[in-house]
């Protein structure tokens, strides 16, 4: 665990919790009051919540995590189906994190590749999950469905990194930093958003023995079980029960290639949502924006 984990979270807690037979998953926790759940995107980690975790930990108990395969939590070997980087099983993970720091319900509020174990733990545990906040994702299996010359381009990662082992995993191991830098540098606002205590996280973490491994597996994971997941939950009429809020940037690939509403109103049955004026990474580049749509959300009493 680096040091600039405790500049980024003052005052928080390190937890590593054994989840699952020698997986641990790697949190820090800090506020007090209801328990509120942050999971980060790919390439990064539990540090992009740093600019608004403070604020969030005046009014929640706040758990800001690092999914399976990322950060510091657990980086198994991939199963030969990568069902063990299902979203299904990252879900479990976080749902047994929460029950063992003593919560059974909670807010989740998760962004990108969290976002899409945010989608399935709601799925999946529909009690565990009080009210959910996903951002700039659409549903994995409508981006698939709908991948254009656009988004391919933008999202180059997400057939890259699907390849079969050791292909992308040699050529992330030659030079992590540079696959941080182009992954991030290359979105609408490039570097400068980025705490450069953070960006030195992200460069850590992705160095670390098996990391290239783990993301490689949750997306092919993603393009692989998790769909045939999505799809059964459409043929049995699982839905998202808790209220869900949607943001994307605006100037991000999502607002520009989906209709991310439309999308979510087929799988919720209580939706709102808009763009925020920011691209794909919001709780980093627009925190301020992020904060005021999410407190009155997280805060509404309901009738």
């Amino acid at each position: 665990m680096s040091s600039n984990i405790f500049q980024l979270f003052p005052g928080f807690e390190i937890q590593r919790v054994e989840v699952a037979p020698q997986i641990y998953i790697n949190a820090v926790v800090g506020g007090s009051g209801p328990p509120l759940l942050l999971l980060h995107g790919h390439p990064q980690t539990l540090a992009i919540w740093h600019k608004v975790a403070p604020k969030l930990a005046e009014h929640f108990t706040v758990v800001a995590a690092d999914l399976r395969g990322y950060g510091d939590s657990s980086k198994p070997a991939g199963l030969p189906d990568h069902s063990n980087y299902s979203k299904r099983v990252m879900a479990q993970d976080q749902l047994t994190l929460m029950r063992h720091l003593g919560f059974e319900s909670f807010d989740l509020l998760a962004h990108d590749r969290g976002a899409r174990v945010a989608h399935r733990l709601a799925v999946d545990h529909p009690q565990a999950v009080s009210r959910l906040i996903l951002l700039d994702i659409a549903p994995t299996l409508s981006m698939y469905q709908q991948a254009n010359d656009t988004f391919a381009r933008a999202y180059w990662h997400w057939f890259f990194l699907i390849q079969p082992a050791s292909l992308p995993e040699r050529l992330i191991e030659a030079d992590p930093t540079a696959y941080i830098i182009d992954v991030m540098g290359r979105r609408s606002a490039g570097l400068e958003p980025f705490d450069p205590r953070a960006l030195d996280e992200y460069r850590r973490c992705f160095a670390l023995e098996g990391t290239a491994h783990g993301v490689c597996e949750d997306y092919r994971a993603s393009a692989g079980i998790d769909i045939e997941h999505e799809r059964n939950d459409i043929d049995a009429g699982r839905r998202i029960t808790a209220p869900l809020l949607v943001m994307w940037g605006e100037d991000g690939v999502i607002e520009k290639c989906f209709r991310p509403l439309a999308e979510w109103k087929k799988l919720a049955d209580k939706l709102e949502g808009e763009a925020l004026p920011c691209g794909h990474y919001i709780a980093e580049e627009a925190p301020d924006a992020l904060l005021a749509r999410v407190l009155p959300f997280l805060l509404e009493v309901d009738s």
